[in-house]
């Protein structure tokens, strides 16, 4: 399913007018895919989290370990991914049931693993000498999945950029001319989204210091717009993002969608689009001492929980100096392709449920042909197999599990209460799901406490 889904949207990624495009007609297929890949890789890859005896470092390594410029700048005569595979990592995306993928194509280091003819600190003056965003530009396309753009505003190598790192005393200012530089990053991403096809995101990131405005995000915002009128453009374009709970002031947001980062929010948002970037274990960048993974049981249900308040999780993986994704990254990954191949349809294009989150699990829900689909994810199964959902007053006109659509569901509906009898042990161990079609347009009526219950 999961392929289908995201071969149609990448058919709809496509340039047309910017006064034939509406809003919504941009995010159908983003709020259908609900899934994303994020990717960090550069040359913060190659010391893989360890400088000067120090192990914790990632993707900021240079500024955090305080390594001057042309230290960090001769990591690119080593930067040969022997590896790199971007058809193995848009399969891995798609087998996930993720729809798109966001990949780094310069990070705050201000190195570009594009060929841009704006510097020569990019991809093209390495061993490697190949353009790895076209290939995962033309490797996305064909796995089915949307090919995506990570950019940073922040850029620690051009001598344009301000403010400098505070340990940079050897690089003098005085000729630093951030207007040049607002010049150099737009004619980065008009290379990005000139050279490789339609694009479904632009991910802008390090918008916060103080040389970027409203103003300049707004100009961005533009460009991007004008040179792709369907791409999709994140809220850190702008300067009003409150921080990492993602959300922009109303005063000074700008871009498309909402941009949580490790955390989910507490409330379904709403009137507004969002997704949560979330890491697979502590760090975007790859360190091989990082081995607090999630385990696939926490990625699932935050998958869901996520999609439960009608927002889209972006997962982020972190492959090594040789372009391999680790192995543990895989192996979840994995893990929820599994469960995604089997409940997908509870999670690609549904919407927040106006019944909210329950003590055991969390619902989501999408209109069907005039009724209403509720997908019930159940975290912790009852011994007895009894659910009683408060919440809602439509006629219930069918029930199955996803998982196992031939175990009977006795269904009996009570002055609003309906309780739903499963008789035998929970088919899936991390997250079961079961699907309720209910007549019409959903009618919320006020829940007991806790909502939906068990019995």
């Amino acid at each position: 399913m999961s392929l289908t889904i995201s071969l149609s949207a990448c058919r709809a990624v496509e340039h047309v007018a910017v006064n034939e495009v509406r809003s919504v007609d941009r995010m159908d297929w983003w709020r259908e895919a609900r899934f994303g890949m994020f990717v960090h890789w550069g040359l913060y890859a190659i010391p893989a989290g360890e400088w000067g005896g120090r192990t914790d470092y990632g993707e900021w390594i240079r500024a955090n370990a305080q390594i001057p410029i042309h230290e960090y700048e001769a990591l690119s005569s080593r930067f040969a991914p022997r590896a790199f595979d971007a058809d193995r990592w848009a399969r891995l995306a798609a087998d996930a049931g993720m729809g798109y993928m966001v990949v780094t194509t310069k990070h705050h280091d201000g190195f570009a693993l594009f060929d841009s003819k704006q510097t020569t600190f990019d991809v093209m003056s390495t061993p490697h000498g190949r353009d790895v965003m076209l290939d995962v530009a033309n490797a996305c396309r064909k796995n089915g999945i949307v090919p995506c753009w990570y950019h940073s505003i922040m850029d620690w190598h051009h001598d344009d950029y301000l403010p400098r790192r505070g340990f940079e005393v050897d690089r003098s200012i005085a000729e630093a001319d951030f207007e040049r530089y607002e010049r150099y990053l737009s004619a980065q991403v008009t290379e990005l989204l000139s050279n490789y096809g339609p694009i479904g995101v632009m991910w802008f990131d390090g918008e916060w210091e103080s040389t970027w405005t409203s103003a300049r995000g707004q100009r961005l915002y533009d460009l991007c717009r004008s040179l792709q009128p369907r791409v999709i453009v994140n809220n850190r374009v702008g300067a009003g993002r409150a921080g990492m709970s993602g959300f922009s002031n109303n005063s000074e947001g700008s871009g498309d969608f909402g941009t949580p980062e490790q955390q989910v929010p507490q409330l379904s948002p709403t009137a507004v689009d969002w997704e949560s970037c979330v890491t697979i274990n502590d760090n975007w960048g790859f360190n091989a001492k990082d081995t607090n993974f999630k385990s696939p049981r926490t990625l699932l249900r935050l998958l869901v929980d996520v999609a439960s308040k009608g927002g889209n999780l972006l997962l982020n993986v972190g492959p090594n100096a040789d372009g391999e994704i680790p192995r543990e990254e895989i192996e979840r990954l994995e893990a929820v392709g599994r469960w995604m191949r089997v409940n997908g349809s509870a999670i690609h294009g549904t919407s927040a449920s106006p019944i909210g989150a329950h003590a055991f699990g969390r619902i989501t829900c999408r209109r069907q042909d005039g009724n209403t689909q509720l997908f019930v994810h159940v975290f912790d199964w009852p011994a007895d197999g009894r659910f009683v959902v408060e919440g809602f007053v439509n006629e219930v006109l069918s029930t199955r599990l996803l998982a196992d659509r031939e175990r009977p569901v006795t269904v009996v509906c009570t002055r609003g209460r309906t309780t739903f009898t499963i008789q035998g042990p929970a088919p899936d161990p991390d997250v079961s799901v079961i699907e309720i079609l209910v007549s019409g347009d959903l009618i919320p009526r006020a829940p007991g406490p806790g909502g939906l219950i068990r019995r």
